[in-house]
């Protein structure tokens, strides 16, 4: 499982969920078992060869529709900002689906 999120770092303990218009950076998570893989940091979205299964965003006024027509699912992380944070609630279907 993948999951993208845009965020304001590439630092794996320190970045922090942001806007897409304002994200420095996209922290590219590979799920295993319900751990941590792999996060990897990747200046520009294009530059992702892999599927992406799902990208968490800040909030519903992201413009989420190119993730749409792939068929990569869209959530939202309403309190959580930390990687971690989002990644626990993604685990424990905490994050509310743009799709719904």
């Amino acid at each position: 499982m993948t999951v993208l999120i845009p965020t304001n770092s590439t630092s794996r303990h320190e970045a922090q969920i942001s806007s897409m218009e304002e994200n420095q950076s996209w922290a590219f998570v590979t799920l295993d078992e319900g751990q941590i893989e792999s996060c990897n940091f990747f200046e520009r979205r294009e530059d992702i060869l892999e599927w992406i299964d799902a990208v968490v965003v800040i909030n519903e006024q992201e413009y989420v529709w190119p993730f749409m027509e792939e068929g990569v699912i869209v959530l939202i992380a309403p309190v959580q900002r930390s990687i971690d944070e989002i990644i626990e609630a993604f685990l424990f279907k905490e994050l509310h689906d743009l799709s719904v």
